[in-house]
């Protein structure tokens, strides 16, 4: 790795909330491990959100005793304040971060740098749920973490697989001009930045990394939880409504669209749905007979195919139908859960006329009157979704196909 002019190459920040506990270990490790592996300028700065213990002091003295080290602090509590103004004011080539409890394995740094300073990648971020990660956590974190990033997946249509790992670094230049679009500024910042920088064109790199889950860590899962569910809908709709310039930063930070993929001929397609179907019925009822005994028939019913409908729409339309990139992502959900209203009442009716038949039936009984109507209901969603939902898409797809083809090849001739 070098950097071009000598300057700062590398800006590793790490935020800290009430953390005189650990702070004076992590930089004391980690000015140890860039002083020994990184041979390009690099700076460690402390990003202090109004912490109320000792830590902003901790922070000072290790200002002092280290030339690579700056202390900042903010009045106003919040991860992404805290990035935002450390990412904003530096001089850096590359701006990152890291989380105080070194989590992620720092032999992971070089790798989560190098391409962006060779300039091969915008956005370079660590993942704990790609093949070749070891990592050390409770099933619980494990479960949250992997539901929360599938349903980024069929919400938003993403395809980078971690969005909440504390180890991420970008390209100063698209930290400024995508920060001023990124509202949120707690533990769902992370995660609307990457989903701008990838509807922008931007490349977004993934590396796969040894993370240790810390036992003592404050976040409180729940509210973490509730606020990412907001921020998903809200990121969702301003996307919807074009409210994010997506087109002025991939005009000033894009690269060279990828000629769109080949739709599937109707064959395919129904083969495609078909396997989507089985996935998702068995996906349906294993959600269903867990739900089941808290929430009751009709509400389980309704909370697992809520579930399993985004996810279904979202494998249809690239598995199924060919449509890949953000474009028209939002308005196809919508419809998508419109299908989904007709589906779930045809499977609510069901249970209403099973209920009617037979006054106390069981679990067993529900959940084979409920998959026989979900089979019906299949049949019907490929019907609409080909017919309503992903038909204009399709025409117009293959229609920017056409143009691109057009295009490229005058471009490469100049």
């Amino acid at each position: 790795m070098t950097s071009g002019n000598g300057a700062l190459a590398i800006d590793i920040v790490v935020p800290v909330f009430n953390e005189e506990l650990s702070l004076s270990a992590c930089v004391t490790t980690l000015v140890a491990y860039l002083d020994d592996a990184f041979h390009v300028p690099w700076r460690v700065t402390i990003a202090d959100n109004a912490s109320t213990d000792s830590t902003r002091a901790i922070g000072e003295a290790l200002a002092e005793e280290f030339d690579g080290v700056v202390y900042r602090r903010l009045a106003t509590k919040g991860r992404g304040y805290a990035l935002r103004d450390a990412w904003a004011a530096s001089p850096a080539e590359v701006v990152a971060y890291l989380d105080v409890d070194l989590s992620t394995d720092l032999a992971a740094l070089p790798p989560l740098i190098a391409p962006l300073l060779s300039g091969h990648s915008d956005i370079s971020i660590g993942t704990r749920l790609r093949r070749g990660c070891r990592v050390v956590r409770g099933a619980k974190r494990e479960f949250i973490s992997r539901t929360y990033n599938a349903m980024l997946h069929g919400a938003l249509g993403v395809r980078f697989s971690d969005a909440q790992c504390g180890f991420k670094a970008m390209r100063a230049e698209v930290a400024r001009a995508l920060l001023p679009h990124v509202e949120d500024n707690k533990w769902f910042f992370d995660t609307e930045l990457l989903v701008l920088a990838e509807r922008a064109g931007l490349r977004i790199h993934e590396i796969p990394v040894d993370w240790t889950d810390d036992p003592t860590s404050t976040v409180d899962i729940r509210q973490t939880a509730l606020d990412d569910m907001r921020g998903i809908v809200r990121v969702a709709g301003s996307l919807a409504r074009g409210k994010v310039p997506l087109a002025a930063i991939y005009a000033e930070l894009g690269r060279r669209p990828l000629l769109p993929g080949r739709a599937p001929s109707f064959f395919g397609q129904v083969l495609r749905f078909c396997a989507v179907g089985v996935f998702s019925t068995l996906a349906f009822a294993l959600l269903y007979l867990l739900l089941q005994p808290g929430l009751g028939a009709q509400f389980a019913n309704f909370s697992a195919l809520l579930v399993t409908a985004v996810l279904n729409t979202a494998a249809n339309r690239r598995f199924t139908f060919g449509i890949r990139g953000p474009e028209h992502y939002s308005v196809q959900q919508f419809q998508g859960l419109i299908v989904f209203g007709l589906a779930w009442g045809l499977t609510a009716s069901s249970l209403v006329v099973l209920h009617a038949v037979a006054s106390q039936p069981g679990a067993t009984a529900e959940l084979v009157t409920l998959t026989a109507a979900n089979v019906v209901a299949t049949i019907l969603r490929f019907g609409l979704l080909k017919a309503w939902v992903f038909r204009a898409r399709t025409t117009a797809t293959r229609g920017s196909r056409d143009q691109v083809a057009e295009v490229l090849p005058a471009t490469e001739a100049a």
